[in-house]
């Protein structure tokens, strides 16, 4: 096997976003993949407060121009690309004017959660899937960062089973301790049932009455990373019955360093 090829899909990431824990080790990961010989590409979402000339964004017209559908509407998928500073690696953004254009990351400037969070996450979860097709590029490892991504394992797994470019992909989700769905209405099921998909085929983001964004992508993950130490009660137990696939926990100062043997054990070929 070659090198082996990685895609970072994360609902945000340093220098475009600060602050959060999955933009500081969205940051971080790439560049160590990076180093350590492995073939990267990274997707994000391109909200609003994404300063696109101080970051030197442009439009890639090539793989722009598709209509991602949310909730029976088209929406135009616009891609846009930049350059990390320092270490030669692409990052792709997927922008849309109603969900994205002028707008904060998941609150307004009052910290009011935006009422269409569940769409924009739909939005964007699809478009990343589509977005690699007009890549024509197969990753070995598809690797989801955040609560906004956890439809990505649940579509390859599903809807894209049978996709030549995500036959034989391993997906991680790696489980962090913030999410929104507690502002979700019930629609969510209804819109994010793509292609042939029915709401019952959501049901492991159904508990009771509530809905489980992480407690459904660990179901349809390949193997799960806790990616922070503190999680709340319910999410941990949901990791801590994890008996049916890998499981790793970062800790300590080297967060990275089980990262790249966690996906070689994970592929034909590679395991040590």
């Amino acid at each position: 096997m070659g090198k082996i090829k990685v895609l970072i899909v994360t609902q945000e990431m340093e220098p475009y976003t600060l602050g959060s824990e999955i933009a500081k080790l969205s940051r971080k990961l790439p560049q160590y993949l990076q180093e350590k010989g492995m073939e990267v590409r990274v997707l994000m979402p391109k909200f609003g407060c994404i300063n696109e000339r101080r970051h030197r964004l442009h439009e890639v017209v090539r793989l722009s121009g598709m209509n991602i559908i949310v909730d029976d509407d088209d929406f135009p998928l616009i891609i846009k690309v930049a350059s990390l500073p320092d270490i030669r690696m692409q990052v792709y953004f997927l922008d849309n004017d109603d969900f994205f254009k002028g707008r904060e990351i998941f609150h307004d400037v009052k910290e009011v959660e935006y009422d269409d969070n569940s769409d924009r996450m739909i939005f964007f979860c699809k478009g990343v899937i589509e977005t690699v097709r007009k890549f024509g590029w197969s990753p070995d490892i598809v690797h989801c960062q955040g609560w906004m991504t956890s439809l990505v394992p649940f579509y390859l797994k599903t809807a894209y089973k049978n996709d030549p470019l995500f036959s034989k992909v391993k997906v991680i989700y790696s489980v962090f301790k913030d999410s929104l769905e507690k502002s979700f209405d019930t629609k969510f099921f209804t819109k994010a049932s793509i292609n042939n998909l029915q709401e019952a085929d959501l049901s492991a983001f159904r508990s009771g009455d509530e809905i489980v964004l992480h407690q459904g992508a660990i179901v349809y993950a390949d193997a799960v990373i806790q990616a922070e130490e503190e999680l709340d009660d319910s999410l941990q137990s949901a990791i801590d019955e994890i008996k049916d696939k890998p499981l790793l926990k970062m800790e300590g100062e080297d967060l990275f360093s089980g990262i790249p043997d966690f996906y070689r054990a994970m592929l034909p070929g590679e395991e040590n």
